[in-house]
């Protein structure tokens, strides 16, 4: 959903920096109102700018050559030095080569390991692997710090830098070095992968029946997922679950209409989440549609990988009191991005607001606690997976408290 704005076009945007660039989309657009007026600049900058340029083209001892003194490369290098001037990873200068490209990756295939990453304190973090992708399958997990890509040292690089060395040719291995925290021995190890990569397709939502409880996963939020959840729910109702234990582990986000959907169908009604930022058409409230919501006894489960849109339906199930969250605490991503297109295709992502729970809680860089604490990792063997279990345990006991207060 895009407005024009001028020469531009605007869309405000909440999601993390991914590797497949899945954004979403906030219903208001920033105006010319709003923006500052005024030149950027002092004549002074302006000349020394001008300066610069002769001097590299006069005396830069490859100057002569073709392609070394390039007009569209300097604008675009000064411009992105300019934006990550503001020291915020998500605001970010894009060049019209890498947006082209990321706009193909909102659309839902490419070539690459399954990975989301984002910039912590100047740090290549993995916020997620994507269920089934090469990435999870070699055991690549939340919150790994990319080190190298090949014999390529990322550190200090921004994520869409480091995104154009892990994407590439299906079927083509890179190889990866992560440093993971030890927990046990509160250390930091490095461990090489090499991975395989291949056309990334992802899978929105995932239902299964465990007894009578519907396990409901949701991987991202997509304009897809309302009608997935929806038809999930659906499959538990014709097969009469008494409860519903919905999974976002890992989940980086996604599109911010997606997720206030789907709380439509798990909150009657309410707050679901409110954004507050500087200028006025940036701040706004979202709220669940009244009259849809499943009454089912709810859990949710959460970690470290839960991000973004999953800590909006977290942070709103918990505060409205609709279910409880079970797991760790979540990655801490709560801010929101526009997306400026430039008049020569290139863009600028800027965060624009911060976004809060009902409560008015803010989550970013601080992830939301759950309501009960238990670690382990997701596993597709129920027996071994820590959090699932728990998280059934809660449900069964929110269960027979409702069967005994009917």
């Amino acid at each position: 959903m895009f407005k024009k704005f001028g020469k531009m076009t605007t869309g405000i945007l909440i999601g993390i920096i991914l590797t497949i660039g899945i954004y979403g989309i906030v219903p208001h657009a920033v105006t010319a109102a709003d923006l500052p007026r005024g030149l950027p600049f002092t004549p002074m900058q302006l000349a020394i700018f001008k300066q610069t340029k002769a001097m590299l083209e006069g005396y830069q001892v490859d100057g002569d050559k073709d392609g070394t003194i390039d007009d569209t490369k300097m604008f675009h290098g000064a411009m992105k030095g300019m934006v990550e001037s503001v020291g915020d990873p998500y605001t970010r200068f894009v060049t019209p080569k890498d947006l082209e490209e990321e706009q193909i990756s909102m659309e839902g295939e490419y070539g690459g390991l399954g990975i989301y990453i984002a910039n912590r304190d100047g740090r290549t973090v993995v916020v997620a692997p994507i269920e089934d992708t090469p990435a999870d399958k070699v055991g690549v997990k939340p919150l790994d710090e990319i080190i190298k890509v090949e014999d390529e040292n990322v550190v200090g690089k921004q994520s869409d830098e480091v995104v154009k060395l892990l994407r590439g040719e299906p079927g083509k291995a890179v190889k990866i070095t992560v440093r993971r925290k030890d927990k046990v021995k509160d250390d930091y190890e490095m461990i090489d992968f090499t991975i395989v990569r291949e056309i990334i397709k992802i899978k929105s939502v995932r239902m299964e029946m465990d007894g009578t409880i519907a396990y409901i996963k949701i991987n991202s939020f997509n304009f897809k997922t309302n009608e997935e959840f929806a038809e999930a729910l659906k499959t538990a109702k014709e097969k009469k679950a008494t409860g519903l234990l919905l999974d976002v582990r890992n989940n980086p986000g996604g599109i911010l209409d997606s997720v206030v959907d789907v709380a439509s169908q798990l909150i009657d009604g309410g707050v679901v989440v409110s954004m507050a930022g500087r200028v006025e058409s940036a701040n706004s409230t979202l709220y669940a549609k009244s009259g849809i919501a499943t009454d089912l006894p709810l859990v949710i489960l959460t970690n470290e990988g839960s991000a973004s849109a999953s800590e909006i339906l977290a942070g709103a199930i918990k505060d409205r009191q609709r279910g409880l969250v079970v797991g760790m605490k979540t990655f801490g991503k709560g801010s929101v991005q526009t997306l400026f297109n430039l008049p020569d295709k290139s863009g600028i992502y800027v965060t624009i607001a911060r976004y809060m729970t009902p409560s008015g809680f803010e989550i970013d860089h601080k992830g939301l606690e759950p309501n009960v604490r238990m670690g382990g990792e997701p596993n597709r063997n129920r027996k071994e997976d820590k959090q699932y279990i728990k998280g059934m345990a809660v449900l069964k006991k929110e269960i027979e408290a409702r069967k005994k207060a009917q």
